[in-house]
């Protein structure tokens, strides 16, 4: 992609934080963004490292990770398209306390933590859709801590493949189609970000596919049932 050519303003239109912001505001804000491609494995910070500027992913996938003192690594979070992160930590002063790496090819916009301070001052409402954000982002990560604190890892395979469908797979007629998941990363990482061993969750999807409750191709989940599925644990 040339970088040159990318509409940074219009992009940051589309984004629900910036989405009410008008032209000036949005080309300010481009002015203090950048924009990187990252290959596979590349380090977008590391802990310790200061933070002044928080992250969208536009294309790809990032993982945020800790490494443990025996040198394992856990996946807190892989952020994908449209998402954002790192927003919390810019505005304490503070390093970075956990790592972000490229798991995939990755187009990723940083925005500098002057650039947000500005249009604070400038736009009570803007930092109001940053708590909004944030709020979001918190609830999401506690819904994660109850999922590994109250959920069989059965159940957190089948929460993680149905979070992409229509309603979670509780709509109505046209949601009881057939649907299809692609994992976006590898199972390794999907089972760090669930908790799991690889081995385990492997063993998950191949005790669902012997249910006939999907059906594995390569990274392609096919999912014959979705209401099926999501009450499997429960029968």
């Amino acid at each position: 992609m040339d970088l040159a050519q990318f509409d940074l303003p219009r992009y940051l239109s589309m984004l629900p934080l910036f989405q009410e912001m008008k032209p000036p505001e949005l080309q300010r804000l481009g002015q203090g963004s950048r924009l990187r491609q990252l290959a596979r494995g590349d380090e977008v910070f590391h802990i310790g490292e200061q933070c002044n500027e928080f992250h969208v992913t536009v294309s790809g996938q990032i993982k945020l990770f800790a490494i443990s003192p025996a040198g394992q690594e856990k996946i807190i979070e892989i952020v994908g398209p449209g998402n954002s992160f790192a927003e919390a930590l810019m505005f304490t002063d503070k390093p970075y306390f956990i790592n972000a790496q490229a798991l995939t090819d990755t187009l990723l916009l940083s925005v500098s933590k002057q650039s947000v301070l500005q249009e604070i001052e400038t736009d009570p409402r803007f930092c109001m859709r940053m708590l909004a954000g944030l709020s979001r982002r918190l609830h999401g990560l506690v819904n994660d801590v109850q999922a590994y604190a109250l959920h069989s890892g059965v159940e957190r395979v089948i929460g993680y493949l149905m979070r992409d469908l229509p309603d979670g797979g509780k709509g109505g007629a046209e949601d009881e189609l057939a649907q299809r998941v692609t994992l976006p990363v590898s199972k390794a990482a999907i089972a760090s970000r669930l908790s799991m061993t690889p081995e385990y969750f492997s063993r998950v999807l191949h005790e669902l596919e012997a249910k006939g409750l999907i059906v594995i191709d390569k990274r392609d989940i096919h999912i014959p049932d979705p209401q099926r599925l999501t009450g499997y644990p429960l029968r």
